[in-house]
């Protein structure tokens, strides 16, 4: 017998207890996928907003052995599987990213699909920008049940970066204090192990192949990487024989460290709901390089706030590097990125979560 049959009987019964006064979708239940990243991350920040907003927060864990609640769950992969989709609990998700008919990711179109097979089962679906709010709709979902909410900031954990600051970071981190040290914060192997098959959406080639055109242009590249499963990206600068180092920030301390090592930071993923690193590097006053992905299309306004370029254009993030070492155009950018992360601060989301729970949670506040 399975030891973990014994563990989870007793847990329901627990939950049972503990749960069985509720009146029914009283409680809200922010789910992520346990793997201690970035949707999980989501539930936490979506559990101290409802609170903001005075509603009743569960216990994430106990969500499973519940009953007649309400859950939101920070993953589409993890919402339309059958336990959540056949439960007895009114649901919400965020729908963040995942275009079907994407070449080599068939979960594409299966989350679609089991999206369009039953639309009504979602009091609510977060997105957050127009591409996942049209392809929501596309699948059935009611108009009144799709809220674009885009990701927030925690603008306390990510302070503005200045000179004291970087230098005290590149001596943490072992760094070259002359070196122009470019980021890359994110996950972009498969799987949790290595990483050395790349999870082409997150664009680890295009990364790659930027930095080695950039590094040919300009003298004393570093690549600093941060996040799991980066071992493709690791492997080929090794062969490139671009400088690198990686860190695993263990928390927003030290993530806040790594920004702040930074002269540039460089998103070339090929699909996004965010990314995070497009707020957390504008709200550290760190220049940024990104494709038109996600909410950063949204966000990134070419020349202003940041440098846009086109998917899959390796030439153009290079080029885009390059241009930062003028530090004129770097300090422009800088001061207008974290004028726009400040509109984005997680308390200023609040009036759109709050009418995002009004349908999903009942409570008296």
């Amino acid at each position: 017998m399975s030891v973990r049959r014994p563990a989870r009987a007793v847990a329901r019964r627990y939950v049972g207890v503990r749960t069985r006064a509720w009146p029914p979708n009283s409680r809200l239940f922010a789910v992520g996928e346990r793997t201690r990243w970035s949707v999980d991350e989501d539930a936490r920040h979506l559990e101290a907003t409802a609170r903001r907003l005075r509603y009743d927060v569960a216990p994430s864990d106990w969500a499973r052995f519940a009953r007649h609640q309400s859950v939101f769950l920070t993953s589409h992969f993890e919402a339309l599987q059958p336990r959540w989709v056949e439960s007895s609990h009114r649901l919400a998700t965020a729908y963040l990213h995942g275009r079907p008919g994407t070449a080599g990711y068939p979960e594409f179109d299966r989350a679609f699909e089991a999206l369009s097979a039953s639309p009504s089962r979602f009091s609510a679906v977060q997105v957050t920008h127009a591409e996942m709010r049209d392809l929501v709709l596309e699948a059935g979902v009611e108009q009144s049940a799709v809220h674009v909410i885009p990701i927030g900031i925690d603008l306390e954990h990510f302070p503005l970066v200045d000179a004291e600051r970087r230098t005290e970071a590149r001596t943490a981190l072992d760094l070259p204090a002359d070196a122009f040290v470019v980021g890359s914060f994110q996950k972009d192997g498969v799987g949790w192990g290595e990483g050395l098959e790349p999870k082409l959406v997150k664009g680890p080639d295009v990364l790659v192949a930027a930095v080695e055109r950039a590094a040919g242009e300009m003298d004393a590249l570093h690549v600093l990487l941060t996040g799991p499963a980066r071992g493709y990206v690791r492997r080929e600068l090794t062969r490139l024989g671009v400088p690198y180092r990686h860190v695993l920030a263990t928390d927003r301390t030290e993530l806040a460290r790594a920004y702040q090592a930074l002269d540039a930071y460089v998103v070339a993923s090929r699909q996004e709901g965010g990314p995070k690193g497009v707020l957390e590097s504008m709200a550290s006053g760190v220049p940024l390089v990104t494709t038109r992905v996600g909410q950063a299309q949204e966000i990134a306004v070419d020349g202003e706030n940041a440098l846009v370029v086109d998917v899959d254009d390796v030439a153009a993030i290079a080029d885009a590097v390059v241009r930062l070492r003028d530090d004129t155009l770097a300090r422009a950018l800088a001061a207008a990125a974290r004028r726009t992360a400040e509109r984005y601060a997680y308390e200023r989301l609040d009036p759109l979560w709050g009418s995002l729970l009004a349908p999903l949670v009942e409570h008296d506040g």
